[in-house]
């Protein structure tokens, strides 16, 4: 028997520590590696992670779960994610549209696995996510929605149609609602809604215009319908929202 013909040595393994064969996950470019409890806690993540999110210790990330680093509804996904995940369903090379730190969307290829012990009890998940920016042959394999997407990003202010969308993805409305659907797990009107909604959180929090001009701004022509929406979305009202803000930034002045 050659040397590549020899068994894994499994005390080889155990010598190394676990400890120091996450660590080797710190290696990666462009790659975010995490471990989660069975709360959807965060035990570790690599650097990777830990510079995306901002944090200089892995000592601040650990014990966080999603809706303490994402916005409300895209935590809310992440945790749904985590739970199908120990209940043995697993996400492999998946392509999804995800909101970076800095408030841009972005093309993700996510794997998920659920994290047995010693019994093969579940209990927990762990996950690698990278950036598909350079990579053109994973995002090629969404090119039947991307130009829609594009549109929806650049012009959310507007009036769109579903069919105006359909349209550029030379597919019918039914089609494009089922890609939407495959790849992004909504309909192309609550992707749309989503987009206008995140850039006006954006808005409020990064600027002091009146919250009904940055409702207009965003596609929204009803107060009423903007509000209840962006509560539905994260969890608060733009007015609450806005209160927080002053309320934190006066804080911050007094420190």
């Amino acid at each position: 028997m050659n040397s590549l013909q020899q068994p894994i040595d499994i005390d080889f393994l155990d010598e190394i520590g676990i400890q120091q064969i996450v660590h080797m996950f710190d290696l990666l470019p462009d790659t975010l590696f995490w471990i989660k409890n069975e709360n959807s806690q965060i035990i570790y993540a690599n650097q990777a992670m830990l510079d995306t999110y901002g944090f200089k210790s892995i000592s601040k990330i650990i014990g966080k779960a999603d809706d303490s680093l994402s916005p409300p509804h895209i935590a809310k996904q992440f945790i749904m994610d985590d739970r199908k995940v120990m209940a043995g369903e697993l996400v492999t090379n998946r392509i999804e549209l995800n909101l970076r730190p800095n408030g841009e969307f972005a093309w993700f290829s996510t794997t998920k696995r659920p994290l047995t012990n010693r019994q093969g009890n579940i209990i927990g998940s762990y996950g690698f996510t990278h950036h598909l920016e350079r990579s053109s042959h994973e995002l090629s394999t969404i090119s039947a929605i991307k130009a829609p997407v594009e549109y929806i990003r650049q012009n959310y202010h507007q009036d769109i149609s579903i069919e105006e969308l359909a349209k550029l993805a030379f597919l019918s409305v039914s089609a494009l609602e089922r890609r939407f659907k495959k790849y992004l797990s909504k309909t192309p009107k609550q992707f749309l809604n989503e987009i206008r909604l995140e850039n006006a959180r954006r808005l409020l929090i990064e600027t002091q215009q009146p919250i009904m001009e940055i409702a207009y701004q965003c596609g929204f022509s009803e107060h009423s319908y903007f509000s209840k929406q962006f509560k539905a979305l994260f969890g608060t009202l733009p007015s609450q929202l806005r209160k927080q803000i002053l309320e934190s930034n006066s804080q911050k002045e007094l420190e």
